[in-house]
This record gives structure tokens, sequence and C-alpha cells, in this order.
């Protein structure tokens, strides 16, 4: 049995970039490049939180508002050996409390259709599948679209 460890949620600062990025590879199939990661944070600086355990950086989540106040969850990212320890699901609870706080009544995100463990995740943080865009990743394959309603 792990033992829990204590995280912590803060915001980015641009010395963390460079954890970002390798939790993106360990992560993704297509990782975001770290020029886009910058580009990101340029834009929506209050849109990163990181999670903290042990010293380091476990985590982050990428929040947005766009398409006239609907959140967007762009990415998010747990370390692997500190998966199913909490993480994800903090950083989630923060960031749509972030997205709400400004107004966000609607919370989006993409996943790839054969990750299936994400789609359960997301489904037990209360998120429902809307639907499918086909071809949306750079191998062909399709995204499933999944909302998140943020009640008062």
């Amino acid at each position: 049995m792990v033992a829990q460890r204590s995280i912590r949620i803060r915001d980015l600062n641009p010395i963390d970039m460079q954890a970002i990025l390798s939790i993106e590879y360990k992560c993704f199939k297509d990782p975001y490049p770290l020029s886009l990661l910058n580009h990101l944070y340029t834009m929506h600086p209050d849109g990163f939180l990181l999670a903290e355990a042990d010293g380091k950086v476990v985590g982050y989540v990428i929040g947005v508002i766009r398409w006239e106040m609907m959140g967007h969850i762009l990415a998010i990212g747990v370390d692997p050996p500190y998966r199913k320890q909490n993480v994800g699901s903090t950083l989630m609870e923060q960031i749509i409390g972030r997205l709400r706080a400004k107004g966000v009544k609607l919370v989006r995100l993409e996943v790839r259709k054969s990750n299936v463990g994400a789609q359960r995740f997301y489904l037990k943080l209360g998120f429902r599948q809307r639907g499918e865009i086909p071809y949306y990743y750079e191998d062909g394959e399709a995204a499933v679209v999944m909302d998140y309603e943020a009640k008062d």
C-alpha cells in the first residue's frame, strides 16, 4: 500500500515549465511542445495550476475560458508514480473552482477515444460524454467530447 502524500496546489511559475514538459512526455502520445506551453501561459497565466508532492512538481492542469464563457480543459497530466493518489482529482476540482469564480457554467474537454481510463476518471468527477470529433489527434484518432456543468 502506498502512503498518501501531501499534495500542494499552486499557480505556475515560468521556471516550472520544464517540469510540465517532462510530465507531458511521460503522459501523452502527442505532447504539447514547449513553445505551445509557453504561448498558452503567456495568453492565460491564471489557467495553469501545478501539484507538488515531495518537493517536486507531480502534476498540472491547464484550463482557460473560451467560447463565450465556456471553460476548456486543454490538458491535465500527472506523473505516473503519483497517479491514483487524488492528484488529478484535486487539480480538476481547483481549476473548475477557478473557472466557476469567473462565471463559467460549462467546462469542456476532449479525450482520446482509446483512453478509457481517463474517460472513467472524468465521469467520476461529474463530466458527461457529449459526442466525438473524428480525426482529432495527429494520428487520426477520434476525441470524445465531455462536458461538466458547474453548479452553484
